[in-house]
């Protein structure tokens, strides 16, 4: 029965996330026809824009659904480009030494992490914190400079449009087929694959349990510090993975880089019906959660006049207004469980 009621809460709470995305493009798409926003590009811009954020949305919601937290996000991912650049542009070396390097640095802050949370009984927001403050501090150790990346192999995987089989017509007559990159492939596979570990796998109910309640999962005999260790990890190894699919979207390493980006992705699960107290979320809501921001973004962009930073407040009000929803289902349930 418990299951089931997690269930029907994560359902509704990614309905609501869906449903809101659709209304939003859908008004754009009335609103600023004229200015292409109903053209399929549009739409694709979202996820080509976004891939990075989905995949590190996607590793932040597995650390979310066990209650956890990590804020590190964004300064790993700096960290990731500026070494990614550095190895490629100043050490001469090869690209796929630069994504080893960037799974490598992914999965490392991702163990460190969680062995402080799991079997030091750290507070996450702290051991991240201080993560944060590190990454962004090696970051500036690499280089205090903007580094452009000019790899061949890297700008050819940049650049490496994949064409699709619709597209539109221009006001001169040209046929314009709509198109994505490898990135965003990338980002909709893994989606995929932690959504069917999620659902299908011992190791996603285990996640389930320990965000509803951590003693009670260990009483069912679910070993909770190894669990939150390796949930931290895989969180890591996908921060690596979305920390390259960015840089390859940015083109260049330097310190001010991803700032903001750890709000974003947690923002974006919160939207996406994940629990800040842990226990329910879906990666799934989590792409809506970025594609919601996306959309923002791109609304805000082609509206020509509104400052930047109309976006960061409209996320700001949609944030506030899952988690007061957030906090009604809570509510919600415990008073299912005193009757």
């Amino acid at each position: 029965m418990e299951k089931q009621k997690k269930l029907n809460d994560s359902t509704f709470l990614l309905m609501i996330t869906i449903l809101l995305f659709t209304v939003m493009y859908v008004m754009g798409m009335f609103v600023f026809a004229d200015k292409g926003f109903a053209k399929p590009q549009m739409f694709l811009n979202l996820f080509i824009s976004n891939a990075g954020l989905i995949v590190i949305g996607t590793g932040l919601t597995l650390v979310m659904i066990t209650g956890g937290i990590d804020i590190s996000v964004g300064s790993v991912t700096a960290l990731i480009s500026m070494v990614s650049a550095y190895l490629m542009e100043v050490s001469g070396l090869s690209v796929y030494v630069a994504v080893f390097s960037s799974l490598l640095i992914g999965l490392l802050f991702g163990l460190l992490h969680g062995y402080l949370v799991a079997y030091l009984n750290i507070q996450p927001f702290i051991v991240t914190l201080a993560g944060m403050f590190l990454a962004r501090g090696l970051t500036a150790v690499v280089s205090t400079e903007m580094i452009a990346i000019k790899n061949e192999v890297f700008l050819s995987w940049a650049n490496n449009k994949i064409y699709l089989p619709f597209g539109t017509v221009n006001k001169k007559g040209v046929y314009l087929p709509a198109y994505i990159y490898p990135t965003v492939i990338i980002a909709i596979l893994v989606v995929v694959l932690i959504f069917l570990v999620l659902r299908y796998t011992s190791f996603g109910r285990k996640l389930y349990a320990i965000g509803g309640n951590p003693q009670s999962a260990l009483m069912m005999g679910i070993r909770v510090q190894r669990v939150k260790l390796l949930t931290y990890t895989l969180s890591g190894l996908l921060t690596g993975i979305g920390g390259f699919l960015f840089c390859l979207n940015s083109g260049a390493g330097f310190v001010e880089q991803a700032k903001g980006l750890e709000m974003d992705a947690i923002s974006s699960a919160v939207i996406g019906g994940t629990l800040l107290s842990g226990g329910i979320g879906n990666p799934i809501g989590t792409l809506f959660g970025v594609l919601i921001k996306g959309t923002i973004s791109s609304l805000v962009t082609t509206q020509g006049t509104l400052s930047s930073w109309w976006v960061r407040i409209i996320l700001s009000l949609l944030l506030c207004f899952f988690i007061v929803l957030q906090s009604a289902i809570a509510i919600r349930k415990r008073k299912r469980k005193k009757i």
